[in-house]
């Protein structure tokens, strides 16, 4: 028990959002909406974190935004293409596929095909990379002499 007590004490900062007291809307079906709007869009800052959980000045602006056009009358969906056309796909945590955001959907399987193959050449390349060199008996002679030399106490 007092290990599950002490994961909850760590666990705790984490499922903690940013959004500040004077953010938070009155009406609580309003605030969810706002909420599940907010965890839908990047921050642009941050890059990889929703603004719902972003202490940047941008993303609080970008909640203030969302509670605005909420209180307006606007729909979830309005919200979001309003974001969408000031910032671009980019403010989306899940852009659409189009011409103009191919790469970023396409780039990681391609990526990982690369170090796939990188990793296959680098397995299965030659397991010693010496190549093996004929020396003639006198050859291999003088190289068996100088490392003998070459043990301490030993000159040539």
């Amino acid at each position: 028990m007092r290990g599950f007590t002490l994961l909850l004490f760590f666990a705790l900062p984490i499922a903690s959002f940013a959004v500040e007291p004077d953010e938070v809307l009155q009406d609580h079906v309003m605030e969810a909406r706002a909420r599940m709007i907010s965890t839908d869009l990047r921050c642009v800052v941050c890059q990889n974190q929703d603004i719902d959980s972003s202490n940047a000045g941008v993303a609080r602006d970008l909640r203030i935004l969302v509670r605005e056009r909420l209180m307006a009358g606007d729909s979830n969906q309005d919200v979001i293409d309003h974001i969408q056309e000031r910032y671009g796909d980019y403010v989306l945590m899940r852009p659409p596929l189009n011409k103009r955001t191919i790469a970023l959907w396409v780039s990681p399987f391609l990526l990982g095909g690369l170090a796939l193959l990188v990793g296959w050449f680098v397995i299965k390349g030659p397991r010693n990379g010496r190549k093996k060199i004929d020396l003639s008996e006198a050859e291999e002679a003088e190289i068996l002499r100088f490392i003998d030399a070459t043990k301490p106490g030993k000159t040539l």
